[in-house]
């Protein structure tokens, strides 16, 4: 069986206002509190195209490696639902703002890109929230907060053959555009939603017949859609049953998708250009701009810590899922020059404290000068690594220096012999047991003697010193 999937990724723009209208982008609000004549398609009403949102549909355009048209059109897509009040969504068809372009992915089956169809801008439709979102007896209610909300499209070409392969382009993607500050890409506030066109053909010379899956709103959810629909195609294919083209829905709780209706052509929503706006027509000098000030890219800056700093790439791609943690990395190890004990320390101690506030590095007060001094501190034997992990969050929530925070929590480590040497007779005495299998040829014991003297001095003695003078005293 040979499954091919391809998808359309709705991109919401960081704009403060909507598409077409002045309105609120803010979320969370009461329900059509951010509502006007325009996007409630009122008579009379008339669309003024959002300039910022065109510049960042633009940047990530360019970014994504596509050609950007310097004229594009804006149509109406003509369909009725109970949260579109116009009955028709204003789109781009024939003449899109960008064609072509690429997403490079890595999975099991190997590094490669995946190609783009098209970017093209629209407006979003409103929500509705059925019987099963709300609890007032199998109504349906409407909000129209979230109609004429300025996004980009992204349609890819059939190019993956696995939830793993679309997974890793939505992460890929959606890392982009945090990268560009073009979107916040948060799935779980609608601001990046998926739909995925998949078919299962025995043949591989021949593709199946296509069902599409709408509105995804998670990684976890497509990857779980894309493996059911793999799955209940292919016992289709192996019954004779035959495989309707359709749109389903994807049920997050008992993980299965179930039919919605019969997938629409593109004469079925009777595209025309859009009478009230002009054709969009890019200013070459703006896009030439666009084009000399693109940042490097995520996946260009991950190749570059790898092949430049030695790091692997797990923490190549750990530290560039975020551009503010990248260029924190990247100060950090101007002051400090250990890009891999900064990458190493920033994948776990830092990661760890992140999880536990439940912030990103930006909502913290610790600053590259303090890591470096941190970590300065660790591999010049001041502190231990174990008590930087007390230090840690003094940095991250006081803003405190290191040296301010060391000598607070009187955590400078203790390298002078004499005072470690009784640390160590006392670990000596009373582990009897382990000393006799040392002094037997057992000395992987002297880790956990070791061990017991870092918990006696309250890790302040130094590690290395430690294991010598309790090497000599034993021998």
């Amino acid at each position: 069986m040979t499954t091919t999937i391809g998808l359309e990724i709705h991109v919401q723009l960081a704009t403060r206002t909507k598409m077409f209208c002045g309105c609120s982008t803010a979320y969370g609000d009461e329900p059509n509190t951010h509502v006007c004549p325009v996007c409630l398609g009122l008579p009379g009403a008339l669309p003024t195209l959002n300039a910022e949102a065109v510049h960042l549909a633009t940047r990530l355009a360019v970014a994504l490696g596509c050609e950007v048209h310097e004229v594009s059109e804006f149509s109406r897509k003509n369909y009725f639902y109970p949260d579109l009040p116009k009955s028709y969504q204003i789109t781009q068809f024939d003449q899109p703002i960008a064609t072509g372009g690429c997403v490079p992915i890595a999975t099991d089956r190997g590094a490669r890109s995946v190609r783009l169809t098209r970017a093209h801008i629209e407006e979003d439709a409103g929500k509705s929230m059925h019987a099963a979102d709300i609890t007032l007896g199998g109504e349906t209610l409407v909000d129209f907060n979230r109609c004429g909300m300025p996004l980009i499209e992204i349609v890819t070409e059939p190019d993956m053959q696995s939830g793993e392969e679309a997974y890793e382009f939505l992460r890929n993607l959606r890392r982009l555009v945090r990268w560009l500050g073009v979107s916040s890409g948060d799935m779980e506030k609608g601001a990046m939603r998926c739909d995925v066109n998949i078919s299962v053909s025995p043949d591989p010379a021949r593709r199946g017949t296509k069902v599409e899956i709408k509105n995804l709103n998670s990684f976890r959810s497509v990857k779980r859609a894309i493996d059911h629909e793999e799955q209940r195609q292919a016992r289709c294919l192996a019954d004779g049953a035959p495989i309707m083209m359709e749109t389903r829905h994807f049920d997050e709780v008992q993980g299965t998708t179930t039919a919605m209706r019969s997938k629409e052509a593109s004469n079925d929503y009777r595209y025309f250009p859009e009478p009230d706006l002009p054709l969009l027509q890019l200013d070459a000098a703006e896009l030439a701009s666009v084009r000399t000030h693109m940042p490097e890219l995520p996946w260009e800056m991950q190749s570059r810590f790898e092949r430049d700093l030695g790091l692997s790439p797990y923490d190549a791609a750990l530290l560039t899922e975020e551009r503010s943690t990248a260029e924190f990395f990247e100060r950090t190890i101007a002051i400090h020059n250990n890009p891999r004990k900064v990458a190493s320390y920033m994948g776990t101690e830092v990661a760890r404290l992140l999880n536990e506030r439940g912030k990103t590095l930006a909502e913290t007060r610790l600053t590259p000068e303090a890591l470096a001094g941190l970590l300065a501190m660790v591999e010049n034997n001041t502190i231990s690594n174990t008590a930087s992990k007390d230090v840690l969050p003094l940095l991250a929530d006081a803003g405190a220096t290191p040296a301010e925070a060391v000598e607070k929590l009187g955590l400078e480590q203790v390298s002078d012999a004499s005072a470690i040497e009784g640390f160590a007779r006392e670990v000596i005495a009373e582990n009897g047991t382990q000393v006799e299998q040392f002094r037997g040829g057992k000395e992987a014991v002297l880790g956990f003697l070791v061990g017991q003297l870092m918990k006696k001095s309250r890790g302040k003695a130094n590690p290395k010193l430690a294991g010598e003078v309790l090497g000599r005293l034993l021998k």
